[in-house]
């Protein structure tokens, strides 16, 4: 089943429909287009939803067009009342008050005379999204959007947005499908546009990954369902451009216990303390370095907790990631020595720690591929799922959405979740291999 829904966009979480009425229905109405929000931010449902919006809007146009032809072609009226053409205005409001008595949905929205498009160009319209985007995405996610954006507009700024067509959409797609993995590690390719990118990647074999091309292929088309959201498109032409490339996942490696031996033996002075947290509670680095000592909350005698939540430092990835963990007995030690209030890393950001680890990783010769600091994540999961840890356990632990049982009964939805005391007990499980100096 395709992605795409017809006539109805992705706004942040929440699915929102719009379509244009024709020109006749428009001035009829008062309203240029139905546009309401779906209210769900599942695609099953709001593809249900939009099915039966859009049938609500045949309807009304139906409806719209037979009344106007009944108005229009009705006898010659007497002389007290006014004809339809001397007086077009009131036969309006008339058949709109028709409209409405027969149950209609007549939501009005500010009305602009349909008139000719105007020809938009493409980089006007990237720069509004770009300042739109900006306000709602994390730095990190924004210089992603940024820089798809920007390769797009490199090629197409100065195209009016009304003409880009189908055609476009497959030289994009061809054009990105040559770009060299080593673009944006050299300083020779900043600036550059498209064309210039894919002359410099001609110069090697290497070129990125196909989930890269679909990542960079995504934005764009969410910035062309933007565009049709505000009205400047009545659809999104790339949208019937199929992106065929098969994505690979790229699984992260798990530690074995010699490589977490090796890393915690080196007590790296940066990373350390870090390293222990995320190996000991199943935190992303983000939402380690982002704790504040008031993050730590004291529960009688299961001892202490870490409280993930949003701060000023960070944000979380999903709302599921919003969790208690308890600290595990290795680290009561690690975290006394932290700083007594504010940051307990507070000379760290994500890029320090997964390029601090590159290079640990490096001094130890642990050049295997897939490890990463992420890895760490994964290896606490699978020592939860090694001493017989249910699934939904664990993913409560770590911040995945509600695992689903055997049967297919999803937890978030009918489990109030697990108690403290279970928490407790499945992180004090956990053992660093022999031979680790944990502190």
């Amino acid at each position: 089943m395709s992605a795409h829904i017809r006539y109805a966009y992705l706004k942040g979480h929440t699915w929102l429909f719009r379509r244009n009425y024709p020109v006749d229905v428009a001035l009829a109405l008062g309203a240029q287009a139905l546009k309401q929000s779906l209210k769900t931010g599942d695609r099953n449902t709001a593809r249900v939803r939009a099915a039966e919006v859009n049938a609500r809007f045949e309807t009304l146009v139906e409806q719209v067009r037979s009344q106007a032809e009944e108005a229009l072609s009705a006898p010659e009226r007497t002389a007290d009342v006014p004809d339809w053409v001397d007086q077009p205005e009131s036969s309006l409001v008339r058949l709109r008050a028709t409209l409405e008595d027969s149950g209609c949905n007549m939501e009005r929205s500010k009305f602009i005379r349909p008139s000719a498009p105007v020809k938009v160009p493409v980089r006007d319209l990237s720069r509004a999204y770009l300042n739109k985007r900006s306000n709602e995405l994390r730095p990190s996610g924004f210089k992603s959007v940024r820089y798809s954006i920007g390769l797009f507009t490199s090629r197409f700024g100065n195209q009016p947005v009304c003409g880009l067509t189908r055609a476009d959409g497959r030289e994009f797609l061809t054009a990105i499908a040559q770009l060299s993995p080593m673009i944006g590690k050299s300083e020779r390719t900043r600036g550059l546009a498209l064309d210039q990118l894919v002359e410099f990647s001609s110069r090697g074999s290497l070129t990125i990954t196909a989930r890269t091309q679909r990542r960079i292929w995504s934005q764009v088309n969410h910035f062309l369902d933007w565009v049709v959201y505000e009205g400047h498109l009545e659809v999104n032409p790339f949208r019937t451009v199929l992106f065929d490339r098969k994505v690979r996942p790229q699984p992260y490696a798990v530690p074995t216990d010699d490589e977490v031996v090796r890393l915690l033996r080196a007590k790296d002075r940066e990373l350390h303390p870090v390293l222990l947290t995320c190996l000991l509670s199943g935190m992303r680095a983000g939402e380690a370095v982002g704790l504040l000592r008031e993050d730590l909350v004291t529960k009688g005698n299961l001892g202490c907790f870490v409280h993930v939540q949003p701060n000023q430092l960070r944000l979380l990835k999903t709302d599921a990631a919003e969790r208690l963990v308890p600290v595990h007995p290795v680290l009561d030690e690690t975290f006394r020595q932290l700083p007594s209030h504010g940051p307990l890393f507070p000379d760290l950001t994500v890029a320090h720690v997964t390029k601090g680890f590159a290079r640990l990783r490096r001094r130890l010769s642990l050049e295997r591929p897939g490890l990463v600091f992420h890895s760490t994540r994964k290896w606490f999961i699978t020592q939860c799922e090694r001493t017989g840890v249910p699934e939904h356990f664990t993913a409560s632990l770590v911040g995945h959405q509600s695992a689903r049982s055997e049967n297919g009964i999803t937890y978030g939805i009918y489990s109030a979740g697990i108690s403290d005391e279970q928490r407790r007990s499945i992180v004090d499980q956990i053992r660093l291999p022999l031979g680790t100096v944990a502190s």
